[in-house]
């Protein structure tokens, strides 16, 4: 199966499986703040995706090639599962919460969530055109050069920087004010993730440790 057809039937899937985390909780399909933001997922992960198979299949190969089974280490297994548990929890939180209506979320503050939704896989869109060797899963590659342009310049994982936007931005999209609480979880793990990529990338990717003492950020300027 090729890459095309390989992306083309995940992007299905996982539309299909977000329909289930979302209005099985939920228990109703009456449910417009999920409508929306799956569609707002569609629209900003497919046409990219198209793009992105167009001009550069191998950096699309690399995105695909993602879960726990495809780390190498045994510590990124551990934190890539707890980071998807944590990602599902605030998913079905979220829509279980609208079930329940604890939270009284606005209208606009929903459309607000879509945006940053929307501005994270903007950011990752980027992230990817300008490192083509920016993968789902901690590794070096053989020939991979240091990336230090673009978003890079600004900080070091400009990737987990737009995973940040969206994880904030799905509770609200959803219509929910507690599921924000599952952000930070999914945050913990994320910086526990940066610090043991950060060792590997200074042991196998030649120039990184230099390119740490230029770039002093990870995730937000001046704070860390």
């Amino acid at each position: 199966m090729n890459t095309a057809i390989r992306a083309a039937s995940s992007s299905v899937f996982g539309l299909a499986i977000l329909g289930l985390l979302l209005f099985l909780p939920a228990g109703t399909l009456d449910y417009w703040q999920a409508w929306v933001f799956i569609a707002t997922a569609a629209v900003t992960t497919i046409p990219p995706t198209i793009y992105l198979y167009r001009i550069n299949p191998a950096a699309l190969e690399r995105r695909m090639h993602a879960g726990p089974g495809a780390e190498g280490r045994t510590v990124q297994k551990i934190l890539i599962t707890g980071a998807f548990a944590a990602f599902t929890a605030l998913l079905v939180f979220s829509a279980y919460d609208q079930r329940r209506g604890w939270s009284r979320v606005p209208g606009w503050v929903s459309l607000l969530g879509d945006g940053l939704v929307a501005i994270g896989f903007g950011i990752a869109m980027v992230v990817i055109a300008q490192n083509a060797y920016a993968a789902a899963t901690v590794t070096v590659e053989a020939g991979q050069t240091l990336v230090s342009s673009g978003l890079y310049k600004h900080v070091r994982h400009p990737m987990y920087v737009g995973n940040f936007v969206m994880m904030v931005g799905i509770p609200l999209a959803l219509g929910s004010y507690w599921g924000l609480l599952f952000v930070i979880p999914a945050q913990a793990v994320i910086v526990i993730r940066i610090l043991d990529e950060e060792t590997l990338l200074t042991e196998q990717l030649p120039g990184y440790r230099e390119y740490m003492q230029r770039v002093r950020y990870r995730l937000l300027p001046y704070v860390w």
